[in-house]
């Protein structure tokens, strides 16, 4: 009887251990879970966006430098040409003839100067044996003066003949692709007649123009950029990226290779120059563009998700757990924003645990159940359980 008994109370013992294990259990505070992750070191680019607009290393216009009527065109329209190529043909007869012309006469002066020439040789000993006089001399040597004027005139008349004859043949003033042309074949062409013939373009390298807030400008000068010029001790260089005509980014980088040393007092901005490589013509000359001008590289920045800043009036704030997973509210100063990331300029250490995700759960000084952000296992099941 006694040991059924001691069984009894036994068992009515462990009953009442269970059930007060139970009310504690459940009387205890459950820890708010939150994910955690550490702040990482990146490189951050800082890029500027601006409207362009792209233009032509090199356009030049060919003009007709002599008149007469145009008899050839050598060109195929819009294909590309050779510098010195020949472009037109003007009639050149009427420029011969002027050749041939100066020709003649300079033949003449010279005739005219050798005899002068003779005169003085043969005066010059009779002057000295008094069977000349002073007159008779001077008039030699004034004639040979003369012959030699029209000599020297003769020649440049010559000069400028064989000048205009060349041009008759209109050349490319440089390599490139030719426009379509301005004028016939037949018409009457010149200066002041119809002297543009058509236009040449050298867009294997091109232009980029583009308008620099003075705010961005002094920005980059702080962290000791200077627009137009290379900085080899720096690691990086104010590159610019331009988008296609259909919106995708054009895969050549160019350079800033002038930057405009005053700033328009109506809009704030200065123009910006850069030069782009364009060996398969895919950048047209006049046409718009979204130019991405990379200003500033952070090196070393720490970052942090977005999502795990808050914004209140004193600034902004994120949760840092402390090594007793106690929660901690921390004021930082941010920096840029990059996609889904942002800079922490001041306020947090790389070795810190950043509360990313459940932060909406906290107030300072609470403890809390941390989750490593890599423990994809617990953090689905995590939110599984807050969307039951």
């Amino acid at each position: 009887m006694f040991s059924k008994g001691l069984v009894k109370a036994k068992i009515v013992l462990v009953a009442l251990l269970v059930l007060a294990t139970g009310c504690r259990h459940k009387n205890e505070p459950q820890l708010p879970i939150v994910v955690v992750d550490k702040p990482t070191k990146e490189d951050v680019q800082i890029f500027g966006e601006y409207v362009g607009r792209i233009r032509a290393a090199s356009f030049v216009e060919v003009h007709a430098r002599v008149e007469g009527y145009l008899e050839k065109m050598l060109f195929e329209e819009g294909k590309r040409v050779k510098q010195g190529e020949p472009l037109f043909i003007i009639n050149s007869a009427p420029y011969k003839a002027r050749v041939e012309k100066a020709k003649a006469q300079l033949k003449k002066d010279q005739a005219q100067a050798a005899k002068a020439r003779r005169d003085v040789e043969r005066l010059t000993p009779l002057y000295e044996q008094h069977a000349a006089s002073q007159l008779d001399l001077d008039n030699a040597l004034a004639a040979l003066e003369n012959a030699e004027a029209n000599i020297a005139i003769s020649k440049a008349d010559l000069d400028n003949a064989q000048l205009e004859l060349g041009y008759t043949v209109v050349t490319s003033p440089l390599s490139g692709y030719i426009s379509e042309r301005f004028v016939d074949v037949g018409a009457l062409v010149g200066p002041g007649v119809n002297s543009k013939l058509a236009a040449v373009v050298k867009s294997d390298t091109v232009l980029v123009d583009f308008k620099m807030t003075a705010l961005d400008y002094l920005r980059a000068e702080r962290r000791n950029v200077k627009f137009g010029e290379q900085d080899t001790t720096r690691s990086w260089q104010p590159t610019v990226s331009v988008t296609l005509a259909d919106n995708s980014e054009y895969p050549v980088k160019g350079i800033v290779d002038f930057a405009d040393p005053l700033v328009d007092p109506q809009t704030g901005t200065f123009g910006v120059r850069a030069e782009l490589s364009n060996p398969n013509q895919k950048l047209l000359p006049g046409q718009f563009t979204r130019v991405k001008l990379l200003l500033d590289v952070r090196e070393r920045a720490i970052v942090v998700p977005r999502k795990a800043l808050s914004i209140e009036k004193g600034g902004a704030f994120i949760y840092v757990i402390r090594k007793d997973d106690v929660a901690e509210k921390r004021f930082v100063q941010t920096g840029p924003e990059i996609g889904n990331k942002i800079v922490v300029e001041r306020g947090l250490g790389e070795n810190e645990r950043v509360v990313i995700e459940g932060y909406h759960k906290l107030v300072p000084g609470v403890k809390v159940h941390p989750i490593d952000a890599g423990d994809q296992e617990a953090i689905q099941k995590l939110r599984e359980e807050e969307e039951q």
